[in-house]
This record gives C-alpha cells, structure tokens and sequence, in this order.
C-alpha cells in the first residue's frame, strides 16, 4: 500500500497506473479512490493516472478533529500527493466534492495545473440555497454519527440527483451504495462539517474565478437541479472554460455515463496538450445578438 503525507502529517492513500503526462482524480463525497475505475481503465492506457481516499476515507487515515477538514486543506493534501509522486503538473480531475477542490487547487496553485476538469460542481454554491445546504449537511454529518455508514448508505445513495444511476445501472448503483457503507462513521461527519458545510460559495469568489487562465473543462447533468446554474456561472467567469451537460444524467456523472464521459475528457485532455483549448474570443461578446454594422 502507498501513502502520501499531508502537511499536517496525515497519510493519504494512493494508487497509480500507467505511464505518460499524469491525471489525478480527485473522488467526491459518497465515492472513494476506487470509483474512479472506469477512468483509469481508459486512461492509464495513455496517461499516468492517480486516484487518492481523501483524508477520512479509509485506507487513509481518518483524523479526530473537524478542524482537519476544510477545503483548503483539501486542495493542500492533492499538491500533498503530487509532490509524493513527484508530478510537478497534472491534468486534475474532480467530481463534486473533488471538483470544488480541483477548482480551488486552480485559484490557489495554478502553476501546478494543466487543466482542470470541474464535474458535478455547485451543492451549496446557490446563494439562495445556502443556508439550507449547510443546515441538511449537518443533518446528514449527525445521520453519519448516530445510524452509521453501513445503514445511512442507501438513504444518501437515494437522492434527486442520484436516482439517475440507479434507473440505468441498477448493478452500478448498488456498487456505489456499498462503498458508501464502508465510509468511517467519524470521517464522514468531520468531511461534511469541515469540508461541505464550511465551503465558501463560488459566486462570492467571482473576481477571483475570473482572473484564472488555466484551461478547464466544466460537466454537468441537465438532471443535476442544483449544478445547472452554477455550471453556467463558471462557464461565463472562467476565461478558458468550456461547458459539457449530459443529457437524461444526475450527479455521479464518471459512473453513471463512464463511456461519454471518458470521451469528453480525452477530447478535452487533447485539446490541451495541443495548446489549442484557448480562452475565448474576445469578438464573442454575450450581449451581442447578431452582428449589424
């Protein structure tokens, strides 16, 4: 087994495969480092591909104080990783939870980015949902603490935005479930309290979002309620960003439409590695209709 160390000594666990310019996939809140295998099957053919449990996910380790938990201590344990590996700069991959990280790995280290993919991005970014977002956080930390991960599961892995899966890849959604139940109790609750619940809104970090250049590939569902809005938002603040929704898809996008998405992001990865995914134009103005003179 192979571990990174964190700045505040905490260990991550990590896999890698395959040879060539690095992606890190960076897993979201009800996944783990393994959900990511759809992804390191394609990739690894062509690419040196990393997956990590972020700190409370075993096999890493699981620290006793929220205060371990943020989200910039979420972008300090993927740099954590990298250095481990010793991967100067990578493609960086996230879903969710991981792409609120990746996004802010971008504002905090863009040096160390070739890209960014940003999928499943905008739970509690919504200024109007705010509030109730970290209220149902903390319920759903409290659930993690009182009921535990082995019966709160199904419950979780039954959300608006994950029904998706389960209709299409019943056998998928059952794998998803199971991880879930394997989840620390303790990990979970510090996660969601210090990480989900405590994360700035992106819309308050709009002058910061617009000043970023490094190239970034934006994915979302069109049944994904709660990321549409916010994915328009990034698409219309990040200089070079482009805008992929999934038709008839939910949150767990990798899992749920892995072929797809797999193409989406090869294409993506390629563009960038040609130096030809550029910012946009500044003739495209969005308030011009058609042009009349």
């Amino acid at each position: 087994m192979s571990y990174a160390v964190a700045v505040d000594g905490t260990r991550l666990y990590l896999e890698e495969a395959g040879e060539g310019t690095a992606i890190v996939f960076v897993h979201e809140f009800a996944g783990n480092h393994s959900a990511w295998e759809p992804q390191l099957n394609f990739f690894a053919r062509r690419h040196r591909c990393v997956t990590f449990a972020a700190r409370g996910y075993p096999p890493s380790d699981i620290p006793d104080d929220v205060a371990a938990y943020s989200q910039d201590v979420a972008v300090s344990d993927i740099l954590a990783v990298m250095d481990h590996l010793r991967i100067d700069r990578a493609h960086v991959v996230g879903l969710s939870m991981g792409g609120f990280a990746t996004l802010h790995l971008g504002l905090k280290a863009p040096e160390r980015a070739l890209s960014l993919t940003i999928a499943g991005v905008g739970y509690g970014a919504e200024k109007q949902h705010e509030d109730h977002f970290r209220s149902v956080s903390l319920e759903v930390a409290r659930s993690f603490e009182t009921l535990g991960a082995r019966v709160f599961a199904e419950t979780y892995a039954s959300g608006a935005s994950r029904v998706q899966l389960q209709n299409k890849d019943p056998r998928g959604w059952r794998a998803l479930v199971d991880r879930l139940a394997t989840h620390s109790d303790r990990g979970a609750a510090n996660t969601m309290r210090g990480v989900q619940a405590r994360r700035p809104s992106l819309y308050d970090l709009e002058a910061e979002i617009a000043a970023m250049t490094v190239p970034a590939l934006i994915v979302v569902g069109d049944e994904d309620d709660h990321c549409l809005q916010p994915g328009l938002f990034l698409k219309k603040s990040l200089p070079a960003a482009g805008l992929a929704i999934l038709p008839k898809t939910g949150h767990t996008l990798n899992l749920e439409e892995p072929e797809l998405f797999n193409a989406l992001l090869r294409e993506f990865i390629a563009m960038v590695e040609a130096r030809r995914w550029l910012p946009r134009d500044p003739r495209a103005r969005s308030g011009e209709v058609m042009k009349s003179s």
